[in-house]
Parts: C-alpha cells; structure tokens; sequence
C-alpha cells in the first residue's frame, strides 16, 4: 500500500510517501517540501499547490491519501490561508480519485512519539527512526511523513480489528470528548 502523506501550508506544503506492509511497517518512499510561497498572489499558490500534487500522483501513483486536518491559529487570516491551501490539496487528491484520510495533529503525535502533545523536534527525530533516514528532515516533509505513518498504523488496526478505517476514526474520535 503506497500512502501520500500532506502537511498543508500556504507557503510549503509538506509530502511524504510511504509503502505500507500489512502490519503497519513502512519504508521511505520520497519526501519534500513544496515551496509555493514565491507566486505573485495567493491564488496562483493554491494553483500551485494543485498543479505540483497531481505531478507527485502522477509520478509516485499512490494508492491512498492522509491529510493533517487544520488546528486553531493565532492570526485568523494565517487560518483561513490554510484551509484554502487544505481544500487546494484535498481537490487535488479527489480530482485524481484517490481516497483521503484527515488526521488532527494530536492523532499524528500520538501515533508517531507516542504522546499528543509531543514537540515538533520530536517528531522529526521519530519519523527518522522510524524510517530509518538518518539525514535531518526538513520540518514541513517530516511532518508529511508523519501523517503517512500514522494512516498507515490507523490502516493496519483497523484491518485487525475488523473495522472500516472511517468507523475507527469516528471511535477514537468519541472517546476522547
């Protein structure tokens, strides 16, 4: 299972690929950051965003998609930035017919270091050893990456479980209210 992992942002926007075995273990695939904060206005990011998302589907032919839901900024415009550039790469991946999973970065944390409130440094360094890449990941792809692993890991619980991967999410979902 080749999993395309998205850290949306209106300046970069983070990939990371993955092939996933059955139990969950993943091996590295690509990653980058997609800088797109160069264009001329807003718009032409999010053109950016989608242009350069179909070329990574395109190239790497993923067979799903996980995407880091949008968190609560201090800056309300920063916020609304993000969710177009979110929404940019969420068409991209439907316009090519591709499933996409949303994960709130507690849920990435907590299935990468194994605590929900985890510093961004430590993600990186896990995803590291997890991957078993030993140069230093740029934050916004390691972050990619991290959403990959974690659909990956969330995949493979609910194939053991016997639970539509959805269902599971709604449930993990609940118990935390």
């Amino acid at each position: 299972m080749r999993i395309l992992g998205i850290d949306p942002g209106s300046v970069r926007t983070g990939v990371g690929i993955v092939d996933a075995d059955g139990t969950g273990h993943c091996l590295h695939v690509h990653h980058e950051a997609l800088h797109v904060g160069g264009a001329e206005d807003f718009p032409q990011r999010l053109k950016a965003i989608l242009f350069r998302l179909w070329a990574l589907i395109d190239t790497w032919h993923p067979d799903e998609v996980a995407i880091e839901r949008v968190f609560l900024a201090k800056n309300p415009d920063s916020a609304l930035k993000l969710g177009q550039a979110r929404g940019a790469a969420i068409c991209a991946v439907v316009a090519r017919d591709l499933p996409v999973l949303e994960y709130s970065p507690m849920q990435i944390k907590n299935a990468v270091v194994g605590r929900g409130a985890a510093e961004k440094g430590q993600v990186q360094h896990m995803v590291g050893v997890l991957l078993n890449l030993h140069e230093k990941l740029q934050a916004d792809a390691a972050d990619a990456l991290a959403v990959a692993i974690t659909h990956a890991h969330t995949r493979n619980l609910a194939e053991r479980t016997g639970t539509v991967g959805s269902a599971l999410l709604r449930r993990r979902g609940r118990s935390r209210r």
